[in-house]
């Protein structure tokens, strides 16, 4: 059985999500998604719309998901890697080169973004929608 593993927030969960995803699960047999917590987006300074457990039932609704683990710090990576006996770590090109440590224990792969769309851009949007301009 190979194994993914991927980590983000997940936040306004949208079709950029569902294709990152779906091409993940397509690598592997079983696809673990690492969900950043509250705590730690905190510690970021991302605040998320949808609380963990909220976005958590999301991703464990979508059928390409088969585990959901928090993610509760930026060095749980490897541990986790470990831990699940995960293959490869597939992340979006936003973070390309950001992981190349973990070769040593996983395939490291990053997925190029789907056009058009992300969380940024949609709070942006609705940010102007919400203006009385």
């Amino acid at each position: 059985m190979r194994r993914i593993i991927t980590y983000g927030t997940y936040d306004l969960l949208h079709y950029g999500h569902i294709r990152l995803l779906q091409r993940a699960r397509e690598m592997g047999d079983y696809l673990i998604v690492a969900l950043s917590t509250d705590e730690f987006n905190a510690g970021k300074g991302k605040k998320a719309y949808h609380p963990y457990e909220e976005r958590k039932a999301m991703l464990e609704a979508i059928r390409y998901v088969d585990l959901v683990i928090p993610e509760t710090c930026w060095e749980q990576k490897r541990t986790d890697i470990l831990r699940y006996q995960a293959d490869a770590l597939v992340m979006g090109d936003d973070w390309q080169g950001k992981f190349d440590d973990l070769k040593d224990i996983c395939e490291v792969i990053y997925l190029p973004r789907t056009d058009g769309i992300s969380t940024t851009q949609i709070k942006s949007d609705l940010a102007k929608l919400g203006r009385k301009d």
